[in-house]
């Protein structure tokens, strides 16, 4: 064996010994996944999102920027690990609220990519005291419509398939500001 060769062992060595970054509060994680809806007899259907073919999702992690039951189930992971999981309403986006069906004066609404008629099952924004409100138009009336205020995946059952692509050190801005820079983040 040559010292070119004893050299190339210890590296390995030295890279075997070393532990990847694990999923920690304060941490920087983007993430593949797919998603689908998961019915009463415990079968997922189609995929109905995925981020494969495209950049992966990015979140700070311990500051609530995905849903609760997938921030959980990553904590400890690290790059490379793969998830399957199932997460009832009250893990993901909550239950349907009967009070997030409101009507609205159509001349309320921002329409998003270009539209400019209202549509049953459009989606729009609404500024509310809270800031800006994404919402979903449920019918359509002269002057006025009926909105859902309830996140479109509220009430239910969703199967996730997620692979950690990368972990980092969040940055002291990121963390004041309790969400990613760049990657995906505000800065891209």
């Amino acid at each position: 064996m040559t010292d070119l060769d004893n050299s190339e062992d210890t590296r390995d060595s030295e890279r075997d010994s070393q532990t990847p970054e694990q999923i920690t509060a304060n941490k920087v994680v983007s993430f593949h996944y797919r998603l689908s809806e998961v019915d009463g007899e415990g079968n997922h259907g189609d995929w109905s999102e995925q981020s494969y073919g495209n950049e992966p999702l990015y979140y700070l992690h311990g500051f609530h920027n995905v849903i609760v039951g997938l921030e959980k189930v990553l904590e400890g992971k690290t790059v490379g690990d793969k998830i399957e999981i199932t997460l009832k309403p009250e893990e993901a986006y909550g239950e349907r609220d009967p009070e997030g069906i409101r009507r609205l004066p159509i001349k309320k609404l921002r329409f998003l990519r270009g539209g400019k008629k209202p549509k049953p099952g459009m989606l729009a924004v609404v500024e509310t005291k809270q800031g800006k409100c994404s919402v979903i138009i449920l019918k359509v009336g002269k002057f006025n419509v009926d909105v859902d205020f309830n996140h479109p995946l509220a009430g239910r059952t969703l199967y996730y398939e997620v692979e950690v692509v990368s972990v980092r050190d969040a940055s002291e801005e990121e963390i004041a500001q309790g969400h990613v820079h760049g990657a995906r983040g505000h800065n891209l």
